[in-house]
């Protein structure tokens, strides 16, 4: 009887360990959620994952939204179609970068533009929607990628970010 009391004991113990561990989770999902539950999205290799609700669509801070791949994106009211005049707005910025030029002397090419995306709503419910920044994909054939973000408002690049592999094969 003593040892059926300790094991009813111990199992309580544990049921309440674990939903105190899912509770502390739950608590940390909806704070990521932010004020307005709308959440972060995020860009990760190609793919875009929302860190809080499903439908989210915001720019949060330095880390860009972007809606999906190929001509044709998806933001929050339906397909986005950019425009060839955009491209290569983008592109001419990106290659008067000195760092970029060395970049492409060195076998990279440019192989995808994606633009950042920014909502305001004024306090009168007025809605401007604008892309302000891009981000540029260099690849360099299956050693190096480069992605350089570019402010379309100042016409230059601001940041660069360089992925090498280095691979050595063994006989």
């Amino acid at each position: 009887m003593i040892e059926l009391e300790r094991k009813t004991r111990m199992l309580a113990i544990s049921t309440v360990l674990v939903l105190a561990l899912f509770s502390g989770v739950a608590v940390m999902v909806y704070a990521n959620m932010g004020a307005n539950g709308t959440g972060t999205m995020m860009y990760v290799d190609g793919l875009t994952y929302a860190t809080g609700a499903a439908n989210a669509s915001c720019n949060c801070g330095d880390m860009p939204v972007f809606f999906g791949r190929g001509p044709h994106r998806w933001g929050h009211g339906g397909p986005i179609t950019i425009s060839q005049e955009f491209k290569d707005n983008v592109i001419n910025i990106t290659e008067s970068d000195t760092d970029v030029q060395q970049l492409l002397t060195e076998g990279y090419n440019i192989t995808e533009v994606r633009p950042i995306i920014n909502t305001t709503v004024e306090a009168d419910g007025t809605v401007t929607t604008k892309a302000t920044n891009a981000v540029v994909t260099l690849i360099k054939d299956t050693t190096g990628r480069a992605t350089v973000w570019v402010s379309i408002e100042q016409a230059k690049v601001t940041r660069i970010e360089i992925l090498s592999i280095t691979v050595i094969e063994k006989p």
